[in-house]
């Protein structure tokens, strides 16, 4: 079995930061892809950033986030900068992504689930 599960949302004024964690458990292989994607109101979910041997950023937060892996590779995080209202979403760590960097955006590629943390952005 595979647990994913995320922490460190909040309510953040725009122009904040914060550091979203995803701790692991189960069998991941340390080549595996893991990812962050989030998912805004009436949206639908999309792509944020993912890692394995290099990282992988969305255009929207290209320059402003930083995702890496714990030493153990059993974690995940997001680090946040400069965020803005759009940026308000439930934020959903994934793992077992797609082997192919074309694809890594597609939520349908990962196999494994968090349940997600709220960071909302007020203005």
């Amino acid at each position: 079995q595979v647990l994913l599960v995320e922490s460190g949302g909040g309510l953040v004024q725009a122009g904040g930061s914060l550091r979203l964690s995803c701790a692991a458990s189960g069998r991941i292989f340390s080549s595996s892809i893991m990812g962050w994607l989030r998912q805004a109101p009436g949206k639908g979910r999309v792509f944020v950033a993912a890692i394995r041997c290099s990282v992988y950023y969305s255009d929207s937060v290209n320059g402003r986030s930083t995702i890496s892996r714990g030493n153990a590779r059993n974690a995940v995080y997001l680090q946040m900068n400069s965020l803005k209202p759009e940026d308000t979403a439930i934020y959903y760590c994934a793992a077992d992504g797609p082997l192919y960097s074309d694809y890594f955006a597609d939520p349908t590629k990962y196999n494994y689930w968090g349940q997600g943390t709220q960071v909302t952005v007020s203005s």
